[in-house]
């Protein structure tokens, strides 16, 4: 059984991790913060003092973690992965990150005989903790396929989607269809209220229908109930969207809709509601039609 190794124990980072060791892979964790380091020590797993340490140790490494300068650094700088790289090691990120970052990490990793998997994930904090993830891999498949237990402990759906750097393409059009259902459910709520309909009937009424998607079907209890707590934090949201216009704009690619959408999640963040989950843009949208969905 390969010996694996995480870095990166927030919100998500950390139920994957659970969820690893609980199908019985040996487990070596880093994390900045102890808290989590602890929690997971105390079920099995071992720490160690940096990411180049658990690179030696283990079989495959996983990074969990917030931005594109994190991963670089933690894979390519001081104490870095790279520097306890051995033959035959995959890397596997779970991040989501640039794929020009990706695909610069890869080839560095490669030049140490290191096989590098950009792997981002799909499914928020109750898919993390369920085992119950999209995985998109970009990389080679022989790396991917000795991998392959670990994903499946992981997440329900795994798929290759290509060389290098498109795992990291495809969560960016995840995000792109995200944050468009984010924003459209919003809107719907507030337009159904601000014209006098109960909006709760009016998802009842549609969601059965050609607007069915997930987001209508899991958010809108929430947002009633009154709780705008993570799911997934609005300020990875942004985070997640300005990686999508990067690349809209390396490649020369129009994205008018999700311009428009960073742009009400930006305001979010600027309200100081960064930490609510992704949904909570509705708060974006009621503010500027005066009206809250639930007076």
């Amino acid at each position: 059984m390969l010996k694996v190794g995480y870095i990166g124990l927030g919100l998500m980072g950390k139920s994957i991790a659970r969820n690893i060791l609980k199908a019985g892979f040996p487990l070596v964790i880093h994390n900045r913060s102890r808290a989590a380091v602890d929690e997971l020590v105390a079920e099995g797993a071992t720490a160690a003092s940096s990411p180049s340490e658990v690179a030696s140790h283990v079989d495959a490494v996983f990074t969990n973690l917030p931005d594109t300068p994190d991963v670089e650094s933690v894979v390519l700088g001081k104490n870095g992965i790279i520097e306890g790289a051995h033959d035959g090691l995959i890397y596997v990120d779970n991040s989501t990150i640039k794929p020009a970052s990706a695909r610069m990490i890869a080839e560095k990793l490669k030049a140490k005989n290191v096989f590098a998997l950009d792997a981002p994930v799909s499914g928020g904090d109750i898919g993390a903790r369920n085992g119950t993830l999209t995985i998109m891999v970009g990389g080679e498949a022989p790396a991917l396929e000795r991998v392959m237990p670990i994903f499946l402990a992981m997440g329900k759906t795994v798929t290759h989607v290509g060389d290098a750097g498109a795992g990291q393409v495809a969560k960016a059009a995840n995000q792109i269809m995200v944050a468009a259902q984010m924003v459209a459910m919003g809107e719907l709520l507030v337009f159904s209220k601000k014209a006098g309909v109960d909006p709760r009937k009016v998802v009842d009424a549609i969601k059965g229908g050609a607007a069915q998607c997930w987001t209508l079907d899991v958010k809108p209890p929430r947002l009633f109930d009154g709780n705008r707590n993570p799911g997934f934090k609005a300020h990875m949201q942004l985070k997640d969207l300005r990686i999508v216009m990067e690349t809209a704009q390396e490649y020369g690619i129009p994205i008018s809709s999700t311009i428009e959408n960073t742009k009400l999640f930006q305001q979010m963040i600027d309200a100081g509601m960064g930490e609510l989950d992704n949904s909570a843009v509705v708060g974006v949208i009621e503010k500027l039609a005066g009206v809250g969905i639930l007076d």
